[in-house]
């Protein structure tokens, strides 16, 4: 009988490539989310009832309990960007990864692999990066043999990092960033995945691996290079951190407000804090040339999901192309 894995967040953003990747090798796969009619998209990654989604939350022991039962690896994709209501940095990020593991050592669990961030740091005044540090602390703790991936900003696809700031340019001609200066490692999804697979299947050594792409930006170079890319000539302002904080102090407060009813997705005070540190990889750490893996530059992947922020979408090719023509 094929293995089976479970992975906390499947149907996630990194979630989903780890799922096909494995499907691919043969495991049978458990996708544990809080809402699993919402992830039946996988179900195709693999045969019939090779993929299946299945409810848990992370907070409670027993639905942890019950979605790693007999899985001889486990995968940790949950991570939030924005805390609310129950679901807290400190619930999710801190104390999810510790129950994660606590349960996987009980359990007999082989392999654990844990999606955590660059920039982790139990000393960080932001409490998302400190919450990623306390949940790869608790994990070890209790699974010492964990593999941990810190990836840079993670592009894709799906992504919210070269998504938000486009449709931002789309609706708007003033391109607003805080932190233009703060460089970034914009690493590939899929890249992620293999190196998550790799872990899974017990050929990655333990311990700590920090993910990061070929080239190293600012955030306003990011953008120029994004600018240009969607065919759109947009100014961009750097606001100063101070007035960041403010803006992202006001949006917390209306998302306080509401009871949570309405979710700040635009800036928190928090992001502004991690936004004021380079989220690349530190020297001397691993990464992906210790996996054996070549991580891929963003300028390969980014241009062929970003043309429907263009001025005419798919069609703003061929209009380049006509003009072309008309001048020769």
């Amino acid at each position: 009988m094929s293995k089976l894995v479970t992975i906390y967040g499947g149907s996630g953003f990194v979630g989903r490539y780890i799922a096909r990747r494995l499907a691919k090798d043969g495991w049978r796969i458990r996708i544990a989310v809080r809402r699993p009619n919402e992830a039946i998209f996988t179900r195709p990654y693999g045969a019939v009832g090779q993929v299946e989604p299945v409810f848990c939350n992370i907070r409670d022991d027993e639905s942890v309990r019950a979605a790693m039962r007999g899985a001889d690896a486990v995968v940790n994709c949950v991570g939030i960007l924005v805390g609310s209501g129950k679901n807290s940095f400190d619930a999710v990020q801190a104390k999810g990864p510790g129950r994660i593991g606590r349960i996987a050592a009980e359990q007999g669990v082989k392999h654990l692999v844990q999606i955590s961030a660059i920039g982790a740091d139990k000393d960080s005044d932001s409490i998302y990066a400190r919450s990623k540090a306390q949940g790869e602390a608790a994990l070890t703790e209790a699974f010492p043999n964990a593999v941990i991936l810190r990836p840079s900003v993670i592009f894709g696809p799906e992504d919210g990092f070269f998504n938000r700031f486009a449709g931002m340019a789309r609706l708007s001609p003033v391109l607003t960033i805080v932190g233009g200066k703060t460089r970034f490692q914009p690493v590939y999804v899929d890249d992620v995945a293999q190196a998550a697979v790799l872990g899974v299947e017990g050929r990655a050594a333990p311990g700590i691996y920090e993910l990061g792409g070929p080239d190293v930006n600012t955030l306003r170079e990011i953008c120029t290079w994004l600018l240009k890319e969607i065919r759109r000539k947009r100014l961009v302002i750097d606001l100063p951190f101070g007035l960041g904080a403010m803006m992202g102090g006001v949006f917390d407060l209306a998302q306080k407000l509401t009871g949570g009813l309405w979710t700040n997705s635009v800036l928190t005070r928090d992001q502004v804090k991690n936004l004021a540190h380079d989220n690349v990889v530190s020297d001397g750490a691993r990464g992906f040339s210790d996996l054996g893996l070549q991580p891929t530059p963003f300028e390969a992947v980014v241009g062929d999901y970003l043309w429907r922020y263009r001025p005419s979408g798919q069609y703003d090719a061929i209009k380049e192309s006509a003009r072309n023509l008309r001048k020769a």
